[in-house]
């Protein structure tokens, strides 16, 4: 009995521990195979300790040349690439970008130990000045944080489907300029290494049948239905996190870039239709 109730509790501090860190998963290039991290990081702090820029140090800099807030950036991590902020959530943080899928996993912006990692953008992609050598889908990864921090706050949008209406826009922007994006997309998909749809893999679409079978496999999963046209040649952004452990699967909020002219309030519709989550997760076959 003695036995049975030591093997009780420490079932119960790991499962305190898991549920102190969240979802936290991400996928690791050098295998292709997803990377979660230990429940035995709870131990670490939930605030990155470094001070990011005053609104005042955000100010943009000379037109074509680097914006203020990157300037103050850049000197604090050279790894800098942008900051991504969507209005009516939590989600306001500086974006980072290694070598590989896995250094900041579990780095705060100054590179010390914290386990909610910091949001950085696939390796591969590219999100520089020249607007025409950008990736067609930059993808971002951000933890599932129970506190809402990082990506964390984006449950909302699988929780309450209306959410949408409230917080429909994804503000980018790199170390030069500024985008909005749309959201379109709010999906639940398989994150295994065996899955199908390898959405991590989508960086740049070979021609408008591989750009149009991604959007296609969007509308199909998506949780709601959001009137938002999307046509080839638009920039896209994917935010990855998780949504379980269990099956390896994750959660994605997918927009693409407002094109020249349009304004946010081009985008009054609210979401439609919705289906249920149990559906739209089933793993892709």
């Amino acid at each position: 009995m003695a036995k049975k109730r030591k093997i009780i509790a420490v079932g119960a501090v790991c499962a305190a521990l898991i549920a102190g860190v969240g979802g936290l998963c991400y996928f690791s290039n050098a295998s292709g195979k997803p990377a979660t991290d230990s429940a035995m990081q709870a131990e670490l702090p939930t605030q990155p300790p470094t001070e990011l820029p005053t609104d005042d140090e955000r100010t943009f800099g000379p037109e074509n040349g680097l914006t203020g807030r990157a300037k103050v950036l850049l000197q604090r991590n050279a790894d800098t690439v942008g900051w991504i902020t969507i209005p009516g959530t939590r989600v306001d943080n500086p974006i980072v970008q290694s070598d590989d899928n896995d250094f900041y996993l579990n780095k705060a912006f100054d590179h010390t130990p914290h386990r909610a990692g910091t949001v950085f953008m696939d390796y591969r992609d590219v999100f520089g000045f020249d607007e025409a050598s950008q990736s067609d889908n930059i993808i971002l990864y951000g933890h599932n944080m129970a506190n809402n921090t990082m990506f964390g706050s984006l449950r909302r949008y699988r929780q309450d489907y209306s959410y949408y209406k409230e917080a429909p826009f994804i503000e980018m922007e790199s170390n030069y300029a500024r985008y909005t994006y749309v959201i379109f997309g709010l999906v639940i998909t398989d994150g295994s290494a065996e899955a199908q749809w390898r959405y991590w893999d989508m960086e740049e679409f070979a021609d408008e049948a591989e750009f149009n079978d991604f959007i296609e496999h969007v509308r199909s999963k998506n949780l709601t239905t959001i009137p938002v046209d999307v046509q080839y040649g638009d920039q896209l952004v994917t935010l990855s996190t998780c949504y379980s452990d269990a099956d390896d699967s994750r959660f994605l909020v997918i927009g693409r870039r407002l094109r020249p002219g349009e304004t946010a309030e081009d985008f009054t519709e609210p979401p439609t239709e919705a289906v249920t989550e149990e559906a739209a997760a089933e793993t892709d076959t």
